[in-house]
């Protein structure tokens, strides 16, 4: 694709030297991704690097502060990667509209909103006005595959010409 046919989105992404991951399968009888209206609801997103989990364990324990910030960040590219192919490469997203951020933490570890910045952040790095977003934390000791983080993300969709006639 050349740069002039390139999506914004697209082109921040190449700005910021990212490149999307393949999409993750479910790790479980689920889908990915699924619709209802104009809501597209992304299932949890691990911090996976070419297929594997790169941050493993508690944050505050196993993990620092930083090493979660990364972690939530490379989880938000997993959740890009859905959004670009769920969303028909960016043109039907409207925004972001809610993160869950899902922290695996050791008792008395109190940096977690710092931690889930690194997925906001990002998405303001790349999707601009479209990244706005409101956020929920969640502190369990434990999450599926030793995880350190998931991200369960809700966007809205612009109204396709099929809701319109």
């Amino acid at each position: 694709m050349s740069a002039q046919a390139m999506h914004p989105i697209d082109m921040r992404l190449r700005a910021l030297g990212v490149t999307l991951p393949q999409r993750s399968k479910p790790a479980g009888n689920y889908l990915p991704a699924c619709r209802c209206d104009r809501l597209l609801f992304i299932s949890g997103q691990f911090p996976l690097e070419n297929g594997h989990l790169k941050y493993v364990g508690q944050i505050g324990r196993d993990l620092t502060s930083e090493d979660g910030y990364q972690a939530a960040r490379l989880a938000a590219l997993n959740v890009l990667a859905h959004l670009r192919h769920e969303t028909n490469e960016w043109r039907q997203l409207e925004s972001i509209l809610r993160i869950d951020g899902h922290i695996s933490s050791a008792q008395h570890c109190h940096d977690l909103p710092k931690v889930l910045d690194g997925a906001s952040d990002l998405f303001q790095q790349v999707l601009q006005g479209q990244a706005g977003h409101a956020r929920a934390l969640f502190a369990p000791t434990a999450l599926p595959l030793n995880s350190s983080i998931e991200l369960v993300v809700i966007a809205s969709l612009r109204p396709s010409h099929a809701d319109q006639g």
